[in-house]
């Protein structure tokens, strides 16, 4: 009989979390018996009855675990006397908190994302990186967004808030003043009203406000990147940035700040993508001007390659699987 694994969920909404979880589910299958538990997440899901009934018995289980309160409830399982093996990853790049630390060593095994993840953490742990199911990340050059009057889009994916950068793309942005049939459109969930009203300040003190859309936080993430011929990463720190691998996987020239989470392991500048440095609005705006003129290459097809060799959900799901499997 196959081992069983199961990952937790439990959040109130889908996160890029959500999504590096859902994206290596479907290597498992042939190992172990997968299951989700938790909400707002797909795959195969059990109710709390069955998952006491698994880990209340002799199966070899491997529960995975990504937040704390997840680990907290697992933590009482195992208090009650049930048998498993944890597994956490750590998904922030920050220093963790006491609290985080104390949960961690509770952990068999610790994951981390990026080498200063790695690093910062202060507790030993296993660097396994995100990947992108890179069949369904697929470029689509005839994909286009309702709405958006503009052929050519930019686009910023993820949360809308100061770390991510938005303030310095769009002072990076009044460069679309002088290129009428270009667009920017930042997607995903506000974390403060107050700041997108200052975001919407600045596209006016520009004149560029008919070429900005917001639009809200998306599950169909994909065909935004297929719409999109530069992606934009301008944030100022990331847990991994699994937007950047995600846009390059649909052929889309990726400009990322540099040593920000995985962007300077992703990309080689000039050759499968750009990176400038944090907070620098000039170098991203002379960028985004050489692009949208064609004075540099668009560097889509490269920037896929490097995904589909290196940074596969597939290869993601081997290294995990081999963790598992250190009983």
């Amino acid at each position: 009989m196959k081992p069983v694994l199961i990952h937790t969920h439990f959040h109130r909404r889908k996160t890029g979390v959500t999504r590096s979880i859902e994206n290596v589910l479907p290597f498992f299958d042939d190992d172990f018996e997968t299951y989700v538990y938790g909400s707002n997440i797909d795959g195969n899901k059990i109710t709390t009855s069955k998952l006491k009934s698994i880990l209340f018995s002799d199966l070899k289980t491997v529960v995975h675990c990504h937040r704390n309160n997840e680990i907290i409830g697992m933590l009482w399982y195992r208090f009650l006397g049930a048998k498993f093996k944890l597994i956490a990853t750590r998904h922030a790049e920050t220093v963790p908190s006491g609290l985080t630390k104390y949960l961690l060593k509770k952990a068999d095994k610790v994951i981390t994302l990026i080498k200063s993840m790695s690093t910062n953490l202060g507790i030993d742990n296993t660097l396994i990186a995100h990947g992108v199911r890179v069949e369904e990340f697929v470029p689509n050059p005839e994909k286009r967004l309702e709405k958006i009057k503009q052929d050519n889009v930019i686009l910023n994916a993820g949360r809308v808030r100061k770390a991510k950068g938005q303030l310095v793309l769009l002072e990076a942005a009044k460069v679309l003043k002088e290129q009428k049939n270009w667009a920017l459109v930042i997607v995903g969930k506000v974390d403060k009203p107050l700041f997108l009203e200052e975001l919407k300040t600045i596209t006016k003190k520009h004149e560029i406000e008919n070429q900005v859309y917001f639009a809200d936080e998306t599950r169909d993430i994909i065909s935004y990147y297929q719409a999109a011929k530069i992606v934009v990463a301008p944030s100022f720190s990331e847990g991994f940035s699994l937007v950047t691998a995600e846009a390059m996987s649909c052929e889309c020239t990726v400009i990322a700040t540099k040593n920000v989470g995985v962007h300077s392991q992703l990309i080689t500048n000039g050759k499968n993508g750009y990176l400038f440095e944090a907070g620098n609005s000039p170098a991203l705006e002379l960028l985004l001007f050489k692009l949208m003129k064609n004075q540099i290459s668009h560097l889509g097809k490269q920037g896929r390659e490097e995904i589909a060799q290196n940074w596969s959900a597939k290869k993601e799901a081997q290294n995990l699987i081999e963790l598992y499997k250190l009983w």
